[in-house]
């Protein structure tokens, strides 16, 4: 791609650290550059760019990254890896990793549950999945199916 596009974070000052972190918790990750003021990383081929800009912003909800799990093992594993060591649980899969970034631990089954054609069935996973903190897909998929 001529253009790529890829987010910028802004740290206050800890960039590598978040770096080397995000690099611990997703396989198929590295740092490809690291000077005191960037660090560019990947996380599975995606490019990212820790920038030391110090304390002037913070992160927010207003953008987060989603990851899509394939089963329970990984929303337990992403999910207790990112709120490790100051990490904060929030509703409905998300949370913010003891940098402040704010991310989304998804099952892959979601969509077919809220989105089914059945409302009755849709709207139970999604009240179960409303009282939810880090999401269990037994429960959802419980709801769903009125037990």
């Amino acid at each position: 791609m001529k253009n790529p596009i890829y987010p910028c974070l802004w740290f206050d000052g800890n960039a590598k650290q978040a770096a080397e972190f995000y690099c611990s918790v997703f396989k198929n990750s590295r740092i490809t550059s690291d000077t005191p003021m960037v660090v560019i990383f990947e996380i599975n081929s995606k490019k990212f760019m820790g920038l030391n800009g110090g304390p002037h912003f913070k992160f927010n909800e207003a953008v987060s990254f989603v990851i899509d799990c394939v089963d329970q093992k990984e929303v337990d594993y992403y999910w207790n890896s990112l709120t490790a060591d100051g990490g904060e649980e929030s509703m409905c899969g998300w949370l913010k990793d003891k940098f402040g970034v704010s991310w989304q631990v998804v099952p892959d089954i979601i969509p077919s549950l809220i989105g089914s054609p059945d409302r009755k069935k849709a709207d139970r996973a999604m009240q179960a999945l409303m009282k939810m903190r880090k999401l269990d897909i037994q429960k959802l998929q419980d709801a769903f199916d009125g037990k």
